[in-house]
């Protein structure tokens, strides 16, 4: 089945160190490279010579419990994003900041000022934080609730949209001979007065020349797919097999279009983690040989934290306690624990089966196999609808990165599936994104923010 002129997105989800847990191990990793910034820089030209739409940085308020055993330290996104803008002139920049540890008028300005420095290149992939340990780093004496992290979620994206729009595209006249800076009637006080925020405004950056940066979201749950088809252009999802991924698919694009969107304008990303060799049994042997460095007891940590399955002192060579998983289910309220729980009812794997299984990708898709395997599996998800194109994980730095646009991308390119060039210089560009007009342009939109 053809998408006839359709391209794939391509992003690089770029980890510390890379993306299976154990990648710090492997002999040709360079650990020591997390916080240096020559090292995103390469990988970001690489990126943009390979013509990838975008790379990804995850970010989260809070140190992992697991730093003993992991590189998991990194450095805060926004600002990295502005060392790379300054060698790159096409690839976009996706940084993920927390709806719960953020105040909307100061990320307002930081994801506006990257999107100048950058020329209009950059996404905020919101999310709303379900660590708990983040709490106390921000005075607060509790994590809060799902449910009220969602409702302040909802009212900070549309307080940063006012934000983003409180200046039309306009405003700026800079008129020297009459003296005439700004229009000062194109720039508009939001007078935000919510549950959790009260904004006056206006922002003090300009509009940005996207007008707004991308609209990305993380999470599938049921409060993650209604906030996703009402806020997101591109969402990030996992997921382990193709029906699944059609189901998501489907589900996301009829809620948006019920919301009266239109389902193009929401790009579905699912991650994927590849093992590339010159066979598949080389690839199968990679990956093997990975899984061989990873450290029990931070695989069953992790476990844990997505599951609340405690397996401390277990034989990892039996199938999980089947009253284990049957304690759990009933309190899986995240998507990515049902994921795990799929998992183990599908395939019944022994403990440690199940740790490999997530140690690549934690809970997104691993594959090994050769370049054209993988493009093969890539353009299978893409023409049957599961996806619009894909967050690519690479297990390791750089070269698990370097496999895949050495080697996949251009069976992709030549398949017709992937571009030759950028058409465009924004991030919504590559996306085939509208750029949004101002809320408060014309009167008309002026009563539709009441």
């Amino acid at each position: 089945m053809s998408r006839n002129s359709e391209k794939l997105v391509l992003n690089a989800f770029i980890y510390p160190g890379g993306h299976h847990e154990a990648a710090w191990r492997y002999k040709d990793s360079e650990p020591e490279r997390v916080t240096d910034i020559r090292l995103y820089q390469e990988i970001a030209k690489r990126a943009e010579a390979a013509k990838l739409d975008a790379l990804f940085f995850a970010d989260a308020p809070a140190l992992d419990g697991n730093i003993r055993y992991s590189a998991r330290h990194r450095l805060e996104p926004i600002t990295t994003f502005a060392a790379l803008a300054a060698v790159t002139e096409k690839i976009g920049f996706i940084a993920t900041a927390s709806t719960t540890y953020y105040e909307p008028y100061n990320l307002a300005r930081l994801f506006a000022s990257v999107d100048h420095i950058s020329g209009g290149r950059v996404g905020w992939n919101i999310v709303t934080t379900s660590a708990a340990n983040a709490a106390p780093n921000f005075g607060l004496d509790h994590h809060p609730a799902h449910a009220e992290r969602y409702r302040r979620g909802a009212e900070f994206v549309d307080v940063v949209t006012k934000l983003w729009d409180s200046w039309e595209d306009d405003a700026i006249v800079a008129d020297k001979e009459s003296g005439l800076f700004a229009e000062t009637d194109r720039i508009h006080a939001i007078a935000h007065k919510g549950e959790f925020f009260s904004v006056q405004g206006p922002l003090n950056v300009s509009r940005s020349p996207q007008g707004r940066p991308v609209y990305v979201q993380a999470g599938s749950s049921e409060d993650g797919r209604d906030f996703a088809a009402r806020y997101a252009e591109a969402i990030f999802t996992a997921h382990q097999t193709l029906e699944s991924a059609q189901s998501f698919y489907r589900d996301i694009k009829t809620r948006a279009a019920a919301l009266g969107r239109n389902p193009q304008h929401i790009k579905v990303l699912p991650g994927i983690s590849p093992f590339i060799g010159g066979t598949e049994e080389e690839a199968k042997r990679l990956e093997a040989e990975f899984n061989d460095l990873i450290q029990t007891s931070f695989s069953l940590n992790q476990l844990r934290r997505m599951t609340g399955i405690d397996l401390d002192g277990a034989d990892i060579d039996q199938p999980i306690p089947p009253h284990m998983v049957e304690e759990t289910r009933s309190g899986a309220a995240s998507s990515r624990h049902q994921l795990v729980l799929d998992v183990i009812d599908r395939e019944n794997p022994t403990i440690r089966q199940l740790l490999h299984r997530l140690a690549g990708g934690r809970g997104h898709k691993v594959i090994a196999g050769t370049p054209e395997q993988v493009a093969d599996w890539i353009a299978t998800w893409f023409n049957q609808h599961a996806a619009d194109g894909f967050n690519i994980m690479p297990p390791w730095l750089t070269g698990g990165f370097d496999a895949f646009v050495d080697e996949v991308v251009p069976i992709l390119r030549k398949r017709g599936l992937f571009r030759e060039d950028y058409e465009g210089n924004t991030l919504r560009d590559h996306y085939g994104l509208p750029r949004p007009q101002s809320l408060y342009a014309g009167e008309e939109a002026l009563q539709n923010i009441a």
